[in-house]
């Protein structure tokens, strides 16, 4: 027994296909004997042996990609770590469960095993659901988005508003995928002037969240676009994995620019949505909402267009009804004397004219008289002449201080010289008096101290004399 991927069946998930040598079935034979087997009867015939040999049996599993059909039906798939087997649940006993599948549901499902003949995919067909809990992934989700929102990067005022106009907008998505197509053609249809840069990345799989998280850096690095959409279409729950990824949901809350998140379909939510600056139901509706404002005002030009549009034709309407039932007498009374307001008018503002030409020419005049003045001001001869007259006074002034410093000083000199004169011992000796030297060239001032027989000395105002002492009176 073998297994291989085929094209995808009701639930989203590969069909199982079984070899067995051993199933009793009639088969045609060609000449060589060999047995050949026509594909419906091959297929029946696996369906006919699983059916009887798992008729009722319970399987164990976390249940993913739950799809519900118009019709009432249920189909999702039971994984674990090794398999994935998908599972329909009909409408009837669907009504009938107490506990509803949903994504994440770590579940216990009885039912028969059988192949989807017009697929070849083998099935679960399920008859109850006993529900044992979260699944590893809705639980490591839980956990996940407990930790980042107690951090506070799911708090609304730490969230960036959108540009009302963006210029450029940088997507991070597949392009090979219908995601990238979508978003291009609701763009263009609603902004046809905005680009759009496309970071291509893988976003499925293990490199995915590394991937999609190097885009927003890189746009936040480069400067080139106005706000950021990581987008990709909707899977299960482990096909959205890359999204419920720590590493891209710190890269969307260190974003400096602002990130759209448009992931998976209206039901699906992923911690990106969460972090990011808005969450967009779809990629389509993601490029809705970046265009927004954009639309609107297109919408309202065009409204406005065709108010414009219609106003003019009612307005012809109701010009060419009053010019029908005007005469041609009338008609051309009206247009003399339009013609002849027009006339009044145009001579009112040649007036006006005329006067505002002569009020800006006195104006020019004074502005060119007064720009004369200052330029003679400043001309280099005058400032030359007024340097002039300023070292002359510069002159007089210096004169007339040093003079006065002369006077000052000769004054001082005579003053001092009076003084001086007052003082010296050449005037008491003018006024006839004597100063007398013994022989030892000393001021004699008592006669005790002279003995008969010493010369002395007499100097005189004018002069001096030679005695010799005969005789001393103490």
């Amino acid at each position: 027994m073998r297994e291989r991927n085929a094209d995808p069946g009701p639930s989203g998930q590969g069909s199982f296909l079984f070899k067995n040598e051993d199933l009793h079935a009639e088969a045609n034979e060609d000449a060589t004997g060999r047995r050949t087997w026509a594909v419906g009867e091959l297929v029946r015939v696996v369906r006919q042996h699983i059916e009887r040999d798992y008729a009722d049996v319970w399987v164990e599993g976390e249940v993913s990609n739950l799809r519900s059909a118009p019709s009432g039906h249920k189909y999702f798939t039971l994984k674990d770590g090794e398999a994935q087997l998908p599972v329909v649940l009909f409408k009837r006993q669907a009504q009938l469960l107490r506990t509803q599948p949903r994504d994440g549901l770590h579940a216990r499902v009885r039912g028969k095993v059988t192949v989807y003949e017009q697929r070849g995919q083998m099935q679960l067909v399920a008859e109850t659901l006993e529900e044992l809990g979260t699944g590893s992934l809705q639980e490591a989700f839980e956990k996940l988005k407990l930790k980042l929102g107690a951090e506070g990067l799911f708090a609304e005022e730490r969230k960036k508003p959108l540009p009302a106009f963006p210029h450029c907008v940088g997507i991070v998505t597949s392009p090979s995928g219908a995601v990238i197509r979508d978003f291009l053609n609701v763009t263009g249809r609603r902004h046809a002037a905005l680009d759009v840069l496309i970071y291509p990345a893988t976003v499925q799989g293990e490199t995915a969240a590394a991937e999609i998280a190097q885009g927003i850096l890189y746009f936040n690095q480069a400067k080139t676009v106005d706000v950021i959409v990581i987008a990709r279409g909707g899977g299960s729950l482990e096909d959205l994995a890359p999204f419920n990824s720590e590493l891209l949901a710190r890269a969307i809350a260190r974003s400096e620019l602002p990130v759209v998140s448009a992931v998976g379909h209206e039901t699906d939510f992923t911690i990106a949505d969460f972090v990011a600056d808005l969450r967009a139901p779809t990629p389509s509706a993601a490029a809705e909402l970046i265009t927004a404002q954009q639309h609107r005002v297109e919408e309202r030009v065009e409204e406005l267009s065709q108010r414009l549009v219609r106003a003019c034709r009612y307005k012809l309407m109701m010009a060419t009804e009053r010019f029908s039932r005007l005469s041609i007498a009338a008609s051309s009374a009206r247009v003399r004397d339009a013609l002849g307001r027009r006339q009044q008018g145009l001579d009112e503002l040649q007036y006006r004219l005329e006067t505002a030409i002569g009020r800006c020419e006195r104006k020019a005049a004074f502005t060119a008289q007064e720009l004369s003045a200052r330029l003679m001001r400043h001309e280099p001869t005058q400032k030359l002449q007024s340097y002039r007259d300023r070292v002359v006074q510069i002159e007089k002034r210096l004169f007339r201080s040093a003079w006065a410093v002369f006077e000052s000083r000769r004054n001082q000199f005579a003053s001092a010289r009076a003084q001086l004169t007052t003082l010296s011992p050449l005037s008491v000796l003018g006024r006839g008096y004597a100063v007398i030297f013994n022989e030892r060239g000393e001021v004699a001032r008592d006669a005790a101290q002279l003995s008969p027989g010493e010369i002395l000395t007499a100097r005189l105002a004018k002069g001096s004399i030679t005695s010799t002492v005969t005789d001393v009176h103490a």
